[in-house]
């Protein structure tokens, strides 16, 4: 018998508002120990995903030099410089919305998806995380950390193989 996307899922999800701070969204990964959640909209539909990675590449992208940087003169770079500070400290003023930084694009699979087909996506799509849907609703989420259950445990390693 293969194993199946409900052997192995986390069936609870946390998902957070589009409308919360990249604040607020970096204190409730930190707190509940996950690197990513699904967005949800006011009528608490998932629009998107979240990750660490997103906040991460938010802020990295605004200290991020373009690759003219090298042909500016000293003094075109300072005036880079002070520009780049003035448009930050006008960001700053304006909090930055999980809608934002989030992807819109959405995967799932349904509960009864066999592990296989679930890491052939993964990989295909270089994702970490995959929901899970029964009906149109989403009950869990398959992480690569939930794949891993399918090399230490032992009767997983064996159901799949015995599926081959």
């Amino acid at each position: 018998m293969p194993v199946l996307a409900k052997d192995i899922m986390t069936p609870h999800v946390k998902s957070v508002p589009a409308v919360w701070s990249m604040d607020q969204l970096a204190r409730f990964l930190t707190d509940n120990e996950i690197t990513g959640s699904p967005v949800t909209d006011e009528n608490d539909e998932i629009i998107g995903i979240v990750t660490l990675k997103d906040i991460a590449e938010f802020r990295w992208a605004s200290d991020r030099k373009p690759d003219a940087w090298a042909k500016l003169t000293p003094d075109e770079q300072k005036e880079v410089r002070r520009l780049r500070m003035a448009i930050l400290e006008e960001m700053t003023r304006v909090p930055v919305e999980v809608r934002d930084i989030m992807t819109p694009q959405v995967f799932s699979v349904e509960e009864n998806t066999p592990v296989r087909d679930i890491a052939d996506i993964m990989m295909k799509e270089h994702l970490h995380r995959i929901f899970v849907t029964s009906q149109r609703k989403i009950t869990g989420i398959v992480t690569t950390y939930d794949m891993l259950k399918l090399i230490s445990d032992k009767a997983l390693t064996r159901r799949c193989a015995d599926s081959d």
